[in-house]
């Protein structure tokens, strides 16, 4: 029985080079889970084949703007003139649903979120085995120049010193396992005795929290 009716929303969050979206398909392929992935909001154009609701929503510059000035955005960006945001009205309406929402972002948008909801949602950082395969993983690519692996690379150091705001470091030895031990963890927040209490008392028919001591 789920004592803990609405969802969670779990923010996913490391450096660049660091397998964030493998590990995010991993989790997803898992079975028996309610999980939904959030999309973001973006200014630039549909690519071909894309879908409005599926890969982004697709929304003009002035609407972007206007959601701002409204904060209507858990976290937002603008990169290479165009704004790309998690819209928040999207997010809690997928929570009062009892789904969990999970958005895979960088570490700057992980913290403006925390900043809005640090005690509403679960941080992950997802972290690399060890500094060296970080740096081959980001190698690995082959797309880059050894200059752009380079800031890269100095980028996600900076932002490896920053784990120790989130609530939960997950270390991706290997996909599987990193995607098992963030399942848990979801799994373990959903029995938290501050998320359950009230529902526990509902179901015993207690009207009064019982006082600890």
């Amino acid at each position: 029985m789920k004592l803990d009716n609405r969802g969670l929303l779990i923010v996913l969050s490391g450096p660049s080079g660091v397998g964030k979206g493998t590990v995010r398909s991993a989790l997803f392929d898992m079975p028996g889970h309610d999980l939904v992935y959030s999309v973001s909001m973006t200014t630039r154009a549909p690519r071909k084949g894309e879908v409005d609701g599926r890969e982004y929503y697709f929304v003009t510059r002035e609407e972007f703007e206007k959601r701002i000035q409204e904060n209507k955005f858990l976290e937002y960006a603008e990169f290479v003139n165009h704004y790309y945001g998690t819209p928040a009205d999207i997010v809690e309406k997928q929570l009062a649903e009892g789904k969990e929402v999970v958005l895979e972002i960088e570490v700057q948008g992980a913290l403006q979120v925390r900043k809005k909801l640090k005690d509403d949602a679960i941080f992950i950082f997802i972290a690399p085995p060890s500094i060296s395969a970080l740096y081959e993983r980001l190698k690995a690519r082959g797309t880059e120049s050894i200059e752009i692996v380079n800031a890269r690379y100095e980028k996600a150091m900076r932002e490896i010193k920053l784990a120790y705001l989130y609530d939960y470091i997950v270390v991706n030895d290997t996909v599987e396992n990193a995607a098992d031990k963030i399942m848990a963890i979801i799994r373990a927040e959903h029995a938290k005795t501050e998320r359950t209490i009230a529902e526990y008392n509902k179901l015993l028919g207690i009207t009064e929290m019982n006082k600890k001591g």
